[in-house]
């Protein structure tokens, strides 16, 4: 049955791929068209070190991912560890005692936990007194009445939004909804700041956040942007004077974005960027093969192979405990690096429920080469994300779907 679905494939999905090549052609142009305003130039791979003073590569990648994004300005650093250290470093830069943040997308993603103060950490934003509002999607979508309405009776001073759907069962958040969503926060708040994670998402459409009104977006390099080359590092886009506050407070007030050494980075966050279309192409089209392998075996997968797509993330809702950690581990079986290591459901910093994990990859915890987690907490759901290339990731996903039905 499998060997006759997977034939099927290439004709089936021959149409939404090229649509995926559309998109990435037109990405394509406008990070080339960004390399060539900017002038970047082989000099630019050069790094310096100690204090980063005069570092010309790193403030050229910045103005780069600036014209990329529409945006002022950009903090484009090594010295993130991660979208969340990325996200986290927005937040503390932003808020103040007393401020009150509001995520309008519901509980935001699970690493957030401690940099929120859900779980009382005492370095957490609720330890230096800021307040923490939600508001739930309704059908994945904004519930817009209820965000104006708590913008008129409350002084918001940041508004999150996560794109992505993280360890959550709805639905990723298009452009266009954002789109939406701010012009009625406009409405109601005109200076409330507007924040983006942006993570998985960057290059699956051809509009970024701050095309649409918001002030700031952030996401990191061992995703999309990344390019499977950046071995590390984040980055955050918008607004100038908020960019300055987000560089003071990754590194010093009042030395800003003049200091943080690129470390020997420049060369491969620029490869990687300009790869980027293309493997953000490969990640898409495995997450749609896999989402129609599982579709046509009779699995609930989100999205189905032929809805539009948000980001890179695919989700295989296998509501089994025992499903879910043959399929993951079969994935790391079948993975380029690390193939022999047996992976089990275990603890991980910044999340409360046990965590299941495959991810062969060069650079480690890239979910732009193919990697699948998910907690071990019912419904049990996969999330594959990546692959640098598809004929790779197919070679892969078949694998461990037979793996997983034999």
């Amino acid at each position: 049955m499998l060997d006759k679905i997977v034939r099927n494939s290439k004709e089936e999905l021959k149409n939404i791929f090229e649509g995926i090549d559309e998109i990435e052609e037109f990405n394509s142009r406008k990070i080339l068209d960004a390399f060539i305003q900017n002038c970047v130039s082989e000099s630019d791979f050069h790094s310096a070190t100690g204090y980063g003073y005069n570092d010309m590569g790193r403030d050229k990648i910045e103005s780069v991912y600036a014209s990329i994004f529409r945006a002022e300005d950009a903090l484009v650093r090594t010295q993130f560890i991660s979208g969340t250290h990325a996200i986290s470093t927005c937040l503390f830069a932003l808020l103040r005692p007393g401020d009150t943040m509001l995520s309008i997308c519901g509980k935001p993603y699970d690493t957030l936990d401690s940099v929120i103060g859900f779980n009382n950490n005492p370095s957490s934003l609720k330890a230096y007194n800021v307040d923490y509002k939600q508001i739930d999607l309704v059908d994945n979508d904004f519930n817009y009445e209820e965000i104006k309405k708590v913008l008129k009776v409350n002084k918001i001073k940041l508004i999150e939004i996560q794109r992505s759907k993280g360890y959550s069962t709805r639905e990723s958040l298009s452009i266009e909804k954002v789109e939406r969503v701010v012009k009625e926060i406009r409405s109601v708040d005109k200076d409330v700041i507007i924040m983006v994670d942006n993570c998985y998402c960057e290059l699956v459409s051809t509009r970024e956040p701050i095309e649409v009104g918001v002030d700031v977006c952030v996401g990191s390099l061992i995703k999309n942007l990344g390019g499977a080359i950046a071995s590390n590092g984040g980055y955050i886009v918008g607004r100038k004077d908020l960019i300055d506050l987000c560089a003071e407070r990754l590194n010093v007030p009042g030395e800003g974005k003049e200091v943080g050494p690129s470390l020997n980075q420049n060369k491969m966050i620029l490869e990687g960027l300009y790869f980027a279309p293309m493997i953000v192409s490969n990640a898409l089209k495995t997450a749609i093969y896999t989402s129609y392998l599982f579709d046509k075996l009779g699995y609930e997968v989100s999205p189905k192979y032929n809805e539009t797509r948000v980001d890179i993330v695919q989700s295989i809702i296998f509501k089994d405990a025992d499903k879910l950690i043959k399929y993951v581990t079969a994935i790391q079986s079948n993975s380029k690096i690390d193939s022999n290591a047996m992976i089990v459901p275990s603890d991980m910093p910044g999340y409360d429920d046990k965590i299941i994990m495959a991810s062969g990859s060069f650079t480690e915890g890239s979910s732009i080469e193919l990697s699948c987690d998910g907690p071990v907490r019912s419904p049990y759901i996969a999330y594959q994300q990546g692959s640098i290339s598809y004929k790779y990731g197919k070679i892969i996903v078949t694998r461990a779907i037979e793996h997983l039905i034999k």
